[in-house]
């Protein structure tokens, strides 16, 4: 008596044979729930233990900007480097242009290198200043020499 096997072969449009393995009935969806692996998935998500509920939304003293799409903003969001000097104008017109047109990508680029150029600039007038001070004073003195 010929043994059954788990495995029927059907012909391809190519002509050749091709395998497909019957379904496992002990793979099915109609299994308990316990050992399914799906199962996580369908229930419905909640807080772990020890989680506060529901999250207190943050107030920013500092203005922060949000893209247009953007209903409100998320509970938690940083406020460490407030928008300033000219890139705050610059990131300011950057989010008043949708996210999707390059303006608004090209502009957030823009606003990053004069945020550095700013930057420098505040960074070396301690020294810029008594210099540029001190380069004046001496063109004074070699031109009251020279007269």
């Amino acid at each position: 008596m010929p043994q059954k096997t788990t495995q029927r072969s059907s012909r391809a449009k190519n002509g050749r044979a091709k395998t497909r393995a019957k379904a496992n009935p002990t793979l099915a969806v109609d299994l308990d729930p316990a050992n399914r692996p799906g199962v996580p998935m369908e229930t419905a998500p909640k807080p772990l233990a020890g989680a506060r509920v529901p999250i207190a939304h943050q107030h920013a003293e500092v203005p922060v900007f949000k893209h247009a799409g953007r209903k409100e903003m998320p509970p938690v969001f940083g406020t460490a480097q407030p928008p300033k000097g000219l890139s705050g104008l610059l990131r300011k017109a950057a989010y008043a242009k949708p996210d999707h047109k390059p303006g608004h990508w090209m502009l957030l680029l823009l606003a990053d290198r004069v945020d550095v150029w700013e930057h420098r600039l505040r960074r070396s007038l301690p020294w810029a200043a008594p210099s540029a001070a001190a380069f004046l004073a001496g063109g004074l003195m070699w031109r009251a020499r020279r007269a």
